[in-house]
């Protein structure tokens, strides 16, 4: 292994100053992406989807909890399939506690093509508690371009993909934001992976945002993740 060479701490220190000066530059590139994100072109949902939970039947509004913001992950689970996809797994094995989110006025939800009665056992078997829907009876995964509209046979998980959907509920009105895939999901995990995709931000005064939008003081929002007012107790 061509492993680098060992130096003085003084040259230890200076190499490592030179490098955090490129990652604060970096970080700086990716606050300007956010601003841009701010501020892309919405997409109007012109229909209404009705996905089916727990307890069944469920519009797609519900997904909301109330709040005006959702991070919707289109999970690989094909209908035809018995466990869902292992990339997506581990996507979801890195999701943060929804407590911090739903602070910032927003809803996490997990959506396949599988019915119900697949995903419940499998999301147990994982462990994992966050909202997630079969979307097996209606166009929702097959409109939002992430499943084939018939299965292809033979296809790694019937042929789903998988992705992040953001989405905003304005006055009655639900809208498509921000798409991403492939390399797009490695970012997704933290808290503020996915403020940093949803319409309003991180909501701090320092954000480069539209006029009108939530903002206020950083850090004063933080809580312990059940000291927040109607704090979600379960975890990923």
């Amino acid at each position: 292994m061509d492993l680098p060479p060992i130096v003085p701490e003084d040259e230890w220190t200076a190499a490592g100053e030179r490098l955090r000066a490129k990652e604060k530059a970096h970080m700086r590139a990716g606050d300007a992406l956010a601003a841009e994100r701010r501020r892309l072109p919405r997409l109007e949902l012109e229909r209404d989807y009705t996905l089916i939970g727990t307890d069944g039947e469920v519009p797609l509004p519900e997904l909301f909890d109330g709040r005006r913001q959702l991070a919707v992950y289109h999970f690989m689970f094909g209908p035809n399939q018995d466990h869902g996809c292992d990339g997506c797994s581990f996507v979801l094995d890195q999701v943060a506690h929804p407590a911090h989110l739903n602070a910032r006025d927003a809803s996490f939800a997990v959506v396949s093509r599988a019915p119900i009665e697949k995903i419940e056992p499998f999301r147990d078997r994982m462990g994992w508690t966050f909202p997630w829907y079969s979307s097996s009876e209606s166009d929702f995964n097959v409109e939002f371009g992430v499943s084939p509209p018939e299965p292809e046979a033979g296809a790694y998980q019937d042929g789903e993909e998988f992705g992040l959907s953001i989405l905003l509920r304005d006055e009655g009105r639900i809208y498509r934001t921000y798409f991403t895939n492939w390399r797009g999901i490695e970012a997704i995990g933290t808290t503020w992976s996915f403020l940093d995709r949803l319409p309003f931000g991180r909501q701090e005064e320092w954000e480069d945002s539209p006029d009108g939008y939530p903002q206020e003081p950083p850090y004063e929002w933080w809580r312990h993740h059940d000291r927040y007012e109607g704090a979600t107790e379960a975890a990923g």
